[in-house]
């Protein structure tokens, strides 16, 4: 559970930001986002090769 204390001495909106700054690293927006919906495991293959084959592109392109 991601929590944050609030300091002495500090404002409320800088503990907001340090907490939305915690949320972002653990990524758990992104979780909640992806098992709002169900997708096909066929489909997160294709989705894993699109992104394969994107990145070998752009590590290609770099070494040029």
């Amino acid at each position: 559970m991601i929590g944050v204390n609030v300091k002495d001495n500090e404002s409320i909106d800088r503990a907001i930001n340090r907490f939305k700054k915690m949320v972002t690293r653990s990524r758990i927006l992104n979780e909640y986002k992806e098992r709002q919906q169900f997708t096909k495991p066929s489909e997160e293959k294709r989705e894993a090769m699109k992104k394969s084959v994107r990145e070998e592109r752009r590590r290609h392109r770099e070494n040029y």
